[in-house]
């Protein structure tokens, strides 16, 4: 039965092709246009370590002053000073945790046909590379050890690999960072989790760091640090914050297997917040946080808000061709009163043309999928052009393309359940009658 059906779809979508291929236009460009900012927010909304977020957790504390602090109202501070920073790592409380920065740190290749430049870099604890479940290509991540001896060690990216050694097992070569020396021992895979969820204050999206360094021999060698800093009192910023100085600078992430490692981590929070006010350098009283990963991108607000709004608006454009494709299914299915009333007359149940009906629109949906997938691939090219720093991003995946022609060929039989009810209600004797 399906295919007679599909057999007299297609005869009938012959008979007038220009009402067909408005169809198949209007459809196209609302799956076109709804795609396109839809796939824009799947990219930008995504989960950047699927399998992982919902066990990475990022700390809030609040050591401000009293100043503007509103009970139940004001919202912890967004990093960390060096020395909560280091007080939580040291507590060691978590399965796993990390205590970070980012930086910029000139390097200097030792091949003379490369000129000097810069790279975007990462300072961080041991804990960064199998919390985030980090890939490596050549050697492995420093150790807990070389943390605490302050080694000069370092992990690069692919692409710094690439553009240095040509690709090759670099581990155990010479890398000079801001003229000091440093030893490669580990090069990363291609690692870039969008958005950019571990630091925020570098940027949401298609960020990326070139060269890992432990956090201490950051400090040690006075590499310059690159981010977001919030300071109060007296304290000043800089490139070199100092590490007594009242400024949040830091980023920390944990990670806690189980809800009651969650709770627990809490309730340590809240104690080293009474511990700190005790000791005389917290004045609030215990104003702690701890979200996971997917909670700390909605409360950062990640996802652009006109992206959201584009996003509604394409549907509604959507939701008016279609009421133009539903005008025009109704026209071209009322116009063969005749033939289905002579097919009602012959036996055929009202069901039988139902269904012969939808068929047809289904066609239209698919062929209306191709265009719209088509639409798609060019609004996303039209976005990848834009300044924006997620423009780069926007790429049709499977699971969207998938998605184009499920709402392609949904969207058209919704259409077409209103002109196909009307149709097949035909009275048999009267159009008979009128032939």
């Amino acid at each position: 039965m399906f295919g007679y059906y599909l057999d007299l779809a297609l005869r009938s979508l012959k008979r007038n092709k220009a009402l067909t291929v408005l169809m198949i236009l209007a459809i196209a460009v609302g799956v076109g246009a709804s795609m396109t900012t839809l796939t824009v927010l799947h990219v930008l909304s995504g989960d950047p370590v699927p399998g992982r977020s919902a066990h990475l957790y990022y700390p809030q504390l609040d050591p401000r002053p009293m100043q503007g602090y509103q009970p139940g109202e004001t919202q912890p501070m967004r990093q960390v000073t060096w020395i909560d920073g280091m007080n939580l790592l040291h507590a060691g409380r978590a399965d796993r945790q990390a205590l970070m920065t980012g930086g910029r740190v000139a390097v200097q290749p030792e091949n003379a046909t490369l000129d000097a430049f810069y790279s975007d870099a990462r300072y961080t604890t041991s804990g960064f590379f199998p919390m985030f479940g980090v890939p490596f290509r050549y050697g492995h991540p420093w150790s807990a050890s070389d943390d605490e001896s302050h080694a000069r060690v370092v992990v690069i990216s692919a692409e710094l690999n690439n553009k240095l050694f040509g690709g090759r097992d670099s581990t155990g070569q010479t890398l000079r960072l801001s003229g000091r020396s440093m030893r490669i021992v580990g090069v990363l895979r291609d690692w870039r989790p969008n958005p950019h969820f571990y630091d925020l204050t570098r940027g949401s999206y298609n960020e990326h760091e070139g060269v890992f360094v432990p956090l201490s021999t950051s400090q040690d060698l006075n590499f310059d640090h690159m981010g977001g800093m919030s300071c109060w009192g007296n304290a000043g910023g800089g490139l070199h914050p100092s590490h007594t100085s009242t400024c949040v600078w830091l980023q920390f992430w944990v990670q806690l297997n189980s809800p009651a490692k969650v709770a627990a981590y809490k309730s340590f929070l809240v104690h080293y917040s009474e511990q700190q006010k005790a000791l005389g350098r917290f004045e609030r009283p215990p104003n702690v946080r701890l979200r996971n990963v997917m909670q700390w991108l909605d409360y950062n607000m990640v996802v652009p808000g006109d992206v959201r709004l584009q996003t509604w608006l394409s549907f509604g454009f959507l939701l008016v061709c279609l009421v133009n494709t539903v005008g025009l299914m109704l026209a071209k299915f009322m116009r063969r009163a005749g033939e289905l009333g002579v097919r009602r007359a012959l036996g055929a149940s009202r069901r039988a043309l139902f269904a012969q009906l939808l068929m047809e629109s289904g066609v239209l949906g698919l062929a209306g999928g191709f265009g719209g997938l088509l639409l798609t691939f060019f609004g996303l090219w039209l976005v990848r052009r834009q300044p924006d720093g997620y423009a780069a991003l926007a790429h049709l995946d499977p699971t969207m393309l998938l998605v184009t022609f499920v709402l392609a060929i949904g969207a058209s039989l919704l259409a077409g359940v209103l002109p196909a009810s009307r149709a097949c209600r035909v009275t048999p004797a009267l159009q008979l009658k009128g032939n």
